[in-house]
């Protein structure tokens, strides 16, 4: 230990009396860490008819990364920053849902006037199409978070309407189901040791089965209606979705096989709102009583 200690003395000497100093090595930036280990990984928009559902494209390849995540207050921030923008945008829908289905006047405005729901559908797919493929205006503040306002009102416009269609009864148990799935589904993420982003091959298949499935019912259902038929397509649609929140919440936490970028909060929230939405969507679909 001691020539090992007087070797070191010396090399330190020599070093310094050539004038060569030794410096620590910087640390990489975020960008030159990640630069060779992103993912291409990209899952295909996919339009599934008639209820227009529309599945996460990930094609920005700072989006998605093989980044192992070791600084844990940038990922708490980040976790926080994207939960509390996504209860204001539960909170607006919940509100919109409860007038369209609690106020009877409002309720049969938007039931005879379908054209503001196809109004709020364009609204809602340009945006979506925006700030999915788009990388510049989704990090760029404030527009990220406008363009976010935008989406979340014309989706909680187009939830509320389907919700008025049915029995309020229906409306409520389905919300209740909706948060007990999601809560569930939440903590196993953050809880396993099960990798559900190293399955993105899975859902990419489950999105062209519901694909094709979608096809089928467009041309089906108008001439004759199948009730079990729409009932299994819905609970496809469901399981379907509840992976995807699986996904998407695993995306956040820094410790799986992919993981998102800080700067993709507004992404990173949009996907986890939309998994919500569209499984409270199919549970309607499931469980729901129209109204007589």
């Amino acid at each position: 230990l001691v020539s090992n200690q007087l070797a070191l003395a010396n090399k330190t000497t020599n070093g310094s009396s050539s004038g060569e100093a030794l410096v620590a090595p910087a640390p990489p930036s975020y960008e030159e860490a990640t630069a060779g280990m992103a993912s291409k990984y990209c899952l295909k928009h996919v339009v599934m008819i008639p209820l227009g559902v529309s599945a996460p494209c990930y094609n920005d390849v700072e989006m998605l990364t093989e980044f192992n995540w070791d600084d844990r207050n940038i990922r708490r921030v980040f976790i926080r920053k994207v939960y509390s923008i996504l209860m204001i945008q539960l909170l607006v829908t919940l509100a919109i849902v409860a007038v369209f289905t609690f106020c009877d006047p409002v309720k049969d405005y938007i039931q005879t006037n379908p054209g503001w729901y196809w109004a709020s559908y364009a609204v809602f797919f340009v945006t979506y199409l925006t700030l999915s493929c788009c990388s510049a205006p989704r990090r760029q503040f404030p527009w990220n978070l406008i363009l976010l306002v935008i989406f979340t009102l014309s989706l909680s416009y187009m939830t509320g309407m389907l919700s008025s269609f049915y029995n309020t009864k229906s409306v409520v148990m389905c919300l209740g189901i909706t948060a007990a799935v999601c809560l569930l589904v939440t903590v196993f993420s953050f809880q396993t040791k099960f990798d559900v982003t190293s399955y993105q091959g899975v859902l990419f298949v489950f999105c062209m089965v519901m694909f094709i499935s979608g096809l089928v019912l467009a041309l089906v259902l108008p001439f004759q209606y199948v009730p079990w038929l729409d009932a299994t397509y819905a609970a496809l649609g469901a399981i379907l979705f509840t992976m995807f929140l699986a996904f998407d919440t695993q995306l956040l936490m820094g410790n799986k096989r992919y993981t998102m970028s800080p700067e993709e909060y507004v992404f990173a929230t949009l996907n986890i709102y939309l998994d919500i939405v569209y499984i409270f969507s199919f549970f309607l679909q499931i469980f729901g009583t129209k109204r007589e």
